[in-house]
């Protein structure tokens, strides 16, 4: 298992960076590797929340179905897989900080097969991409902001 944790100062209000971050829709925008990502359930966002994503990670297509399992605005969202090959629970929390945000990431991933045969090589990747994919939100958010 792979445990991570990221964290980034973004000068934006928590509301904003919430809203932004928990709507799959703006995935694609910041996450280099999200290929699609959309909700799969109706009604008010909240527990039991479904949505879909597709993502590219290291020359593969993963698909999984994601479910929020804590959901309290706009300070923190948790969702965790419900199908799909890589299990993954990941918590967003949105502290406000000066004029802004720190934002931290959390969670822990179960690589499997060809991802568990190097799981080391394969957890640098993921952290390496965290890392880069919240710089780009962190640019972006902070340029619609002028």
């Amino acid at each position: 298992m792979h445990k991570f944790e990221s964290q980034i100062f973004i000068n934006r209000p928590p509301q904003e960076v919430f809203e932004f971050v928990t709507d799959p829709a703006n995935s694609m925008k910041y996450q280099s590797g999200v290929k699609s990502a959309e909700w799969t359930s109706n009604g008010a966002v909240g527990v039991g929340s479904t949505f879909k994503v597709v993502n590219r990670f290291m020359g593969r297509d993963i698909d999984a179905e994601l479910q929020i399992t804590d959901w309290q605005p706009p300070t923190q969202n948790t969702f965790k897989t419900i199908s799909g090959p890589v299990p993954f629970e990941v918590t967003v929390k949105t502290e406000p900080q000066g004029e802004g945000t720190l934002m931290t990431q959390t969670g822990q991933v179960e690589f499997s097969g060809v991802f568990k045969l190097a799981e080391g090589m394969t957890g640098k990747q993921l952290d390496k991409q965290m890392k880069a994919d919240n710089q780009t939100l962190k640019d972006l958010l902070e340029s619609n902001s002028k």
